[in-house]
């Protein structure tokens, strides 16, 4: 079975896109499970006539405000499935997203090497996000497929269920986000994942969204921030020019923080251009 996990966080007016996507689905052994994270609107209004429907199978799962992250390890927690789908709230999946998604599982779920699957994901006007994808199949870590095979684009990872409650995400108190890419890195070291070229996700980029909003978040959870740009710096799996940028970005998002994280002594160097844009992003946000 597959879990398709959503977190949602006021976003009673986009939640029925995504249910009338998973009623269509022409695979249906799967759950939702589906957190809400604190919302203020009327999600609870909302998910209720879909529970009583009892068209597909729902979790509904309320929690307070924690962020996405926090919201994953809960879903995590409650799932049922083999295999935990990640789906955000203001997305949706073609019809066919899960029976793609079932048949490569069948073809790598007895290989221990793998963590999972991986579909391309696309805007409404199918276009995928990132330009082409110029491999029909490929079997590799998360970070080789950016650093190695140089793709450019976010995918929808079909995670292992039993690979992610290895790795939980960080928590840390009084911060509300900590960006997937800490996880997956550290499941790259261990597990490759079977991309194929076949859209099996739909996504909208909200104004009110993570994605829009990413620097703030980076810089309102400054110990996570530091936590993931320390890991890539100390990465011999990364360029020089990705570990020069995150030397940037661990100054840019943690100027005010002192953390526990370890740093080579190079990345001192890098202080005042993060300084430089901290200031930057401060005077855009004003």
């Amino acid at each position: 079975m597959i879990t398709i996990f959503t977190p949602t966080y006021n976003r009673a007016y986009s939640l029925p896109r995504l249910y009338e996507s998973l009623k269509k689905q022409t695979y249906n052994n799967f759950e939702w499970v589906l957190v809400n994270d604190g919302s203020t609107d009327n999600t609870d209004e909302v998910v209720k006539p879909w529970l009583n429907d009892n068209i597909i199978t729902i979790n509904y799962i309320k929690q307070k405000n924690g962020g996405k992250h926090r919201a994953i390890n809960k879903g995590i927690e409650a799932a049922k499935g083999d295999y935990f789908f990640i789906v955000d709230s203001d997305d949706f999946l073609p019809e066919d997203s899960l029976e793609l998604v079932q048949q490569h599982i069948e073809e790598i779920k007895n290989d221990t090497t793998f963590a999972g699957v991986c579909g391309t994901k696309c805007y409404p006007n199918n276009q995928r996000v990132g330009g082409s994808f110029p491999y029909e199949i490929l079997d590799t870590d998360s970070v080789s497929f950016r650093i190695v095979h140089k793709i450019k684009g976010d995918m929808a990872e079909v995670w292992k269920t039993s690979v992610l409650k290895e790795f939980p995400f960080p928590e840390f108190e009084g911060e509300k986000f900590v960006t997937e890419a800490v996880v997956w890195n550290k499941i790259a070291k261990k597990y490759k994942l079977r991309y194929f070229n076949k859209n099996i996700y739909i996504c909208e980029y909200l104004d009110d969204g993570l994605t829009k909003n990413i620097r703030r978040h980076h810089r309102n959870s400054p110990k996570a921030s530091q936590l993931f740009y320390s890991e890539i710096i100390k990465d011999n799996r990364f360029d020089n020019i990705t570990r020069i940028k995150s030397a940037i970005n661990f100054w840019r998002y943690s100027i005010n923080t002192i953390g526990k994280n370890s740093i080579p002594l190079w990345v001192f160097l890098f202080y005042p251009i993060g300084v430089l844009f901290y200031l930057k992003d401060i005077s855009i946000e004003k």
